[in-house]
Formats: structure tokens, C-alpha cells, sequence
């Protein structure tokens, strides 16, 4: 374990000792998170797993928190050209202590996104984001104020949505994770520009409904609706042991060994 140097962690606004140090990909990325507030979780791992990028192509993640998504995406396509934006200035200075801790060079801009800084108003081949899930006003808010503005939507999806839409190069792909009950409200959303739209449903057991969707949008394209065989996480029923790990090969594969979601296309 590798302690975050404490001057680097104050000017995060987070005392040292207020970070965990974790690990995502079976290792190959280590993150620094606040205890208390908000952390990533599988959802950054599966985003990052669905996008079609290629090594040379270049980057947006619009709310990047601490980094995870984008440097999952890293771990697995080396040679990217990464940029993000992250409103908070706290999580925007831890995500750029990981980018330097797991050696990547990522540029990240603390600002609103609904208000781009000029060096990312620029073309990007691809542009992935996790939303806050909870509609505004919906349900008790987050004791943590980090955590609270990460969940809660403040900034409507309709203008995450429009963002990605602007910054897509033509033929530019789309990526992003919400909740199972959000997607009517990101499907009404979706700019007209952005088509060719394929919807893969994560659901934790074979018998349950979907909680996660990850979504697909291409500037400019024009292939039907596709709405995908969901991607199950754990087998069995039911959880029983929790020594054990019950994640599906599938899932295993992109949670511990940094392989793309393929089907999704």
C-alpha cells in the first residue's frame, strides 16, 4: 500500500489519513478514494469496458470523480489521449494524483461541463460519462456533500447528453452508464444527432431485473435500436459466501482482467 503524499491530499482538500488506497483490475490500477464520500464501484470498470476506443484516438470523460473509469479505459488501450472534467476540485485533484500515480497522462480541467474550459472544446473520438442516477429532489440526500453531488442531479442528463453530442468528431461513439429506471429519461434525451443507439442491460443475477444499463451512440449513425441480451454479474440465486468470489466468467473477465465488453459491438 502506498501512501498519497499529505501535501498532495491537502491540496485536495482531504486530509491524508481520510483516503483509502484501492485496487481495480486485479491491481493493475490503484486508486486513491476518499473514505467518506463518494467511490468509485463496478460501474467505472463496466464503462470503461464498453468503449470501442483504439490506441491514438482521443478521450472525454464528462464528471471523471477520481479517475477510475478513464484509467481502466487506460489499463486496457494504452496510446489514448485522454481528457476529463470533473466539477468537484477535490476529486479533480485526486484523479490527477492517480493519473500520475498509475503513469497516464490524462488531462483534467475542474470545471462545470455544461461550460467547457476552451482546451476541451475539441473533437474527440469518444466521450463516456456516469451521470449522477437520482433525478433532483428524489429521494433523502447524502450526508456527504462529495457524495451527495456525485448521486444527485443537479445538471440534467439532457445537457450531459448535448456535451457529448458537441464534442464527437463524426462518427464519435457515445458511452455511458445509468440506472435501469433513468433509461426512458436518456433515450427522450438523446440528442438527433447521435444514433445508431445499443443498449446492454446489466443485471446481478440471472433471475433479477436489471439495475445498470450501459449505453451506445454513434454521431451521426444511423442503424436501428438495438437493446441487448442482459450482461449477468453473479451466478446463482442467491449470495452465500462471502469469502467467495460468485462473479460470472464474463463479468470476472472485465472486473479482474481488464477484457472489453464485446457485446455490445
Amino acid at each position: 500500500m502506498e501512501s498519497i503524499p499529505a501535501a498532495r491530499a491537502e491540496a485536495a482538500g482531504f486530509p491524508a489519513a481520510a483516503l483509502s488506497d484501492d485496487a481495480l483490475l486485479g491491481g493493475r490500477v490503484r486508486l486513491w478514494q476518499p473514505r467518506s464520500g463518494f467511490r468509485a464501484t463496478s460501474d467505472a470498470v463496466f464503462l470503461a469496458a464498453a468503449v470501442p476506443a483504439r490506441s491514438g484516438q482521443r478521450v472525454l470523460e464528462l464528471g471523471c470523480g477520481t479517475g477510475a473509469a478513464f484509467l481502466c479505459l487506460a489499463a486496457r488501450v494504452p496510446g489514448l489521449a485522454l481528457a476529463a472534467v470533473e466539477l468537484q476540485r477535490d476529486y479533480a485533484e485526486l484523479a490527477r494524483a492517480n493519473a500520475a500515480r498509475n503513469a497516464v497522462a490524462a488531462e483534467v480541467h475542474a470545471a462545470d461541463l455544461a461550460d467547457l474550459p476552451p482546451p476541451l472544446r475539441r473533437g474527440f473520438d469518444h466521450v463516456i460519462a456516469n451521470p449522477p442516477f437520482h433525478a433532483a429532489g428524489d429521494g433523502t440526500p447524502a450526508a456527504d456533500t462529495g457524495r451527495e453531488a456525485a448521486l444527485r442531479e443537479a445538471t440534467p442528463v439532457s445537457v450531459w447528453l448535448a456535451v457529448a453530442a458537441r464534442r464527437l468528431v463524426p462518427g464519435g461513439t457515445l458511452t455511458l452508464i445509468h440506472a435501469a429506471d433513468r433509461l426512458p429519461d436518456v433515450l427522450a434525451a438523446l440528442p438527433a444527432t447521435l444514433g445508431s443507439v445499443a443498449v446492454l442491460p446489466l443485471a446481478a443475477r440471472a433471475d433479477r431485473p436489471a439495475g445498470r444499463v450501459l449505453l451506445r451512440a454513434r454521431k451521426g449513425g444511423r442503424a436501428p435500436f438495438r437493446l441487448l441480451a442482459p450482461l449477468v454479474l453473479h451466478a446463482g440465486a442467491a449470495h452465500v459466501d462471502d469469502r467467495a468470489d460468485d462473479h460470472t466468467p464474463a463479468a470476472r473477465a472485465v472486473l479482474r482482467e481488464g477484457a472489453a465488453i464485446s457485446a455490445i459491438g
